[in-house]
């Protein structure tokens, strides 16, 4: 009997046909990064204060811009540096009974005149310095005390990913990875233009879910197929490249913002590749794996021969007696991962990872968002910074492990958090270097963890094992805007402060588990080969 494994010898175990297919699903992982870290552009929060209508006549006779009229309207609260104009409440006045001139409406006479006078929240809503852009914080008032519902927006497409994640990897078990990934994306390409035209807030968290959980229920899909079509010598390359893309739609992002800086069209924006996608119904084929798997055998021998026909090899009359894989068919259970100290430590640890990955990498990213000067540039520099993950992955994993690499990014990740929160802001380009320093280390643990996670475990348990653990990152990315919005009321820095603690952590634990089997087998082949 003949596995697919054997024919791919003669196939090619990435010949034309397997790069032709892996080009396009790269391109799944670019828009990916608009969704998973978009807020940053949708959900700006700018320069805001309350709105008086009492005061709109005397500020148009007076010729007050917003500023002027900002700095009449607003009383002043203490900041940790120094007094600031208060966001969230004002003077209650009634500016038609002053009896006041323009002339006399100085900023010394309201401090004088004003400072007895109760003040209020902001009852009559907000006035944006809108610097050009909007976002749906603008457009709801998602301020003030409303401000914890920019963090349910981001949380709540991370509950999508987690119900996308089960839902989506159970249907491509069943019906297939085509017929799944297309699925997926006609549901981003509906639920992202229904995004797009919500008409409120409660609209926008309900279609917002349906969008997390298309979108990583593809991603997900589409990384099976194509490591299902590669040589097993290929998988970790294309898996390490395929996740690279997404720091190219990082790297396109802030640029596709700066152009479109209405949210509502740069969701629109984001939405339109998942649609596109949709073609690839005729440039990719299914799973010949999975068709070995559904006993569809007639099927499988077709599309094989249609890759190697693409990859321009002939195949024997092995192809005559392909069958699926022989698998161990014991019935995993989640009992399986936490039976033996062995195995609860392997699960702790990396779920602790899983968790560790979302929050700090999503964590930072949004932080740029919050943190003063130019977003776009920032975020820019901060995409760049992630290319050299995936190159630096590759390069060490085969010639000094898994173990050192993943737990020294993760460290090197934690000790740039903590720089950056006590750095002062007088070595802005220090702070900025650091910064992307802690960026490059956790996108390296980001991508490793999914890998090692694989590896670590025995045969039987390893599918529930990877499922059971990935499920804490996107539990990591619901807790991450609380954690981050929260938290940089008190302090800005605060939130680096706890990023920086749970990367050490994590470092820290990598270092108690073992060698991976596949870097043994690989260092011990390398041996023999020079050797002989």
């Amino acid at each position: 009997m003949t596995t697919f494994d054997d024919i791919l010898e003669e196939t090619g175990k990435f010949g034309l046909c397997q790069k032709r297919i892996f080009g396009l699903l790269c391109l799944v992982s670019m828009p990916f990064a608009g969704v998973y870290v978009g807020i940053v552009f949708q959900g700006f929060t700018p320069e805001h204060w309350c709105r008086d209508p009492g005061l709109n006549q005397l500020s148009e006779n007076c010729g007050w811009g917003q500023l002027e009229t900002r700095r009449h309207i607003v009383s002043l609260v203490n900041d940790s540096a120094d007094a600031i104009h208060a966001q969230c409440e004002r003077y209650e006045v009634d500016w038609n009974d002053t009896g006041l001139a323009c002339e006399v409406m100085k900023a010394e006479f309201i401090s004088i005149s004003f400072s007895r006078a109760p003040v209020l929240g902001c009852k009559d809503g907000w006035e944006y310095d809108y610097e050009g852009r909007t976002s749906f914080v603008t457009e709801f008032d998602l301020v003030c005390g409303n401000s914890w519902m920019v963090d349910m927006f981001q949380s709540m497409l991370n509950v999508g990913f987690l119900a996308g994640s089960i839902v989506m990897g159970y249907l491509a078990d069943r019906f297939g990875r085509k017929m799944c990934f297309l699925l997926s994306n006609l549901l981003n390409g509906v639920a992202g233009i229904l995004v797009a035209i919500s008409p409120n807030y409660i609209a926008l968290l309900v279609f917002r879910v349906l969008y997390g959980f298309g979108v990583k229920g593809g991603w997900v899909t589409a990384y099976v197929l194509i490591t299902e079509l590669v040589g097993v010598e290929y998988r970790r390359m294309v898996g390490v490249l395929l996740q690279m893309f997404f720091s190219v739609g990082i790297l396109i992002l802030p640029l596709i913002a700066y152009l479109i800086p209405n949210w509502r069209w740069l969701q629109v924006a984001i939405t339109v590749p998942y649609i596109l996608f949709l073609l690839y119904y005729w440039f990719i084929p299914e799973s010949p794996r999975w068709l070995l798997s559904q006993n569809n055998i007639r099927k499988a021998v077709h599309i094989t021969g249609q890759i190697a026909k693409e990859n321009g090899k002939t195949l024997s009359k092995n192809i005559e007696t392909l069958t699926g894989d022989n698998t161990d068919i014991t019935t995993a259970s989640f009992l399986d991962l936490i039976r033996t100290p062995k195995m609860r430590k392997y699960t702790f640890i990396l779920m602790f990872n899983w968790f560790t990955s979302a929050v700090v990498y999503q964590g930072l990213i949004m932080r740029l968002g919050i943190q003063g000067g130019n977003v776009y540039v920032d975020f820019l520099i901060s995409g760049v910074v992630e290319f050299p993950a995936a190159f630096l992955i590759l390069f060490t994993i085969e010639r000094i492990g898994r173990r050192i690499p993943f737990a020294t990014a993760n460290i090197v990740s934690g000790v740039a958090c903590f720089v950056v929160a006590f750095t002062p802001d007088s070595l802005l380009w220090f702070k900025m270097f650091v910064a992307c320093i802690g960026r490059l280390g956790i996108t390296m643990a980001f991508e490793m963890v999914v890998f090692v996670n694989t590896e670590l475990y025995p045969t039987f348990v390893r599918n529930l094992g990877v499922s059971a653990c990935s499920t804490l990152c996107d539990i990591g990315g619901i807790v991450a805007p609380f954690l981050l919005y929260r938290l940089a009321v008190i302090w800005l820095e605060l939130p680096l402060i706890i990023f920086g603690v749970i990367a050490f952590v994590a470092g820290a634990l990598v270092l108690m588990l073992p060698e991976t089997k596949a870097h043994l087998s690989h260092t011990i082949k390398t041996r023999g080969a020079w050797r002989a």
